[in-house]
């Protein structure tokens, strides 16, 4: 039978035919406005974020730092920038609300990110998740799933907040994610408290796997078919969601960090959002991959069996046993992905400083 209806691309089509959801991984304005066009029911907002949209949209945000130098004349730059990280996610959120009214809270929501510092301290996180839960009825906040990221997702979670767990790469993490997820929903619901319209999720950041593989087949020599670590991201999403199927977790797995279009493909028809960067949207909107569901198709379990023979660090990501709690933070992928958060401060920060105090170097140069 032919196919009636139109579609505007393949993520449209996917939205408009599937359970899978679309994120905007970038709070830049326009490029929300064509997203949410394709379908796209939610968006994400960080340092590592600010300081692209920055460039894009410069004209908007110098004036608008200007004048909060002005307002706020006792502020440090690195206050200055978490001000500007809370505005771009306000505006963001505010092209959202609508779709979050229509969902009911489960999409609809802009993802901000707590600050990578506090990955060690779980009051600060609660108490920053619940600053940022206030700025507009449709955030959802990003907490580290690190040993002191899983309390904080329970009590935030307790207290009203929607979570977005990030900094997450492995089985074992989003089981941790999920059982304190259920706990702090449980808390709720025996106090007689509102779970209707709160909408977590477990991200994966199934291309940081990829990437840490890569450099630990060229630190141990290790050789492998190169397309067999393109999967292994794949792999620990797919598991992961039969694992959150069979166990019926109030939570949806969210795939970040994309490398390449399986990290799309695979997961069409799933319960799950894919969030690319914009630039990824139009990469895959101008492929000829097919929309189909994949999300229950098991990888070839020859690259899973090789993975697991050859790469500690996949086994330990793939087993529900392979990390225990005090092994979040050293897991290497974790450990390489918040000092870029980290670092992703400091450059917002430095953005801000050359606001704040003009480098007299430039102006004479």
């Amino acid at each position: 039978m032919l196919e009636l209806t139109t579609y505007k691309s393949p993520l449209h089509k996917m939205t408009q035919t599937t359970a899978t959801c679309l994120w905007n991984d970038s709070a830049a304005i326009k490029e929300l406005a064509s997203s949410i066009e394709d379908g796209a029911v939610g968006a994400t907002c960080n340092p590592v974020i600010v300081t692209e949209v920055l460039k894009k949209e410069m004209p908007y945000w110098e004036e608008r730092i200007r004048h909060l130098l002005q307002e706020r004349h006792t502020a440090t730059e690195e206050q200055i920038g978490w001000r500007v990280v809370e505005e771009m996610s306000i505006r963001a959120a505010a092209l959202l609300l609508p779709i979050f009214e229509r969902y009911q809270g489960k999409n609809g929501r802009l993802s901000i990110q707590t600050d990578p510092h506090f990955y060690r301290d779980t009051r600060a996180i609660v108490e920053q998740a619940l600053h940022f839960s206030r700025l507009a009825p449709n955030m959802i906040v990003k907490i580290p799933v690190t040993r002191a990221g899983i309390p904080a997702i329970e009590e935030a979670t307790y207290r009203g907040v929607s979570i977005n767990a990030t900094v997450c790469f492995s089985l074992p993490q989003c089981v941790a994610v999920a059982e304190a997820l259920e706990r702090g929903l449980v808390r709720r619901q025996r106090e007689g408290l509102d779970i209707s319209t709160m909408g977590p999720v477990c991200t994966i950041m199934v291309g940081r796997l990829d990437d840490w593989l890569k450099v630990v087949a060229e630190k141990e020599n290790l050789t492998t078919d190169p397309g067999y670590l393109e999967w292994a991201g794949v792999a620990v999403f797919k598991k992961t969601y039969r694992f959150f199927q069979e166990r019926g977790y109030r939570v949806r797995l969210l795939s970040a960090a994309f490398r390449n279009h399986m990290h799309w493909s695979e997961f069409i028809g799933g319960d799950v959002v894919i969030s690319p960067p914009y630039k990824w949207q139009l990469r895959y909107n101008a492929s000829d991959v097919e929309v189909v569901p994949r999300i229950h198709q098991p990888v070839d379990p020859k690259i899973v069996e090789e993975l697991l023979r050859k790469f500690g660090d996949f086994r330990r990501a793939y087993q529900a046993d392979g990390l225990a709690l005090d092994e979040f933070d050293s897991f290497p992928p974790t450990r390489r992905t918040l000092r870029q958060f980290i670092g992703a401060c400091h450059d917002l920060a430095a953005q801000i400083r050359d606001f704040m105090i003009p480098n007299p170097d430039k102006d004479h140069a």
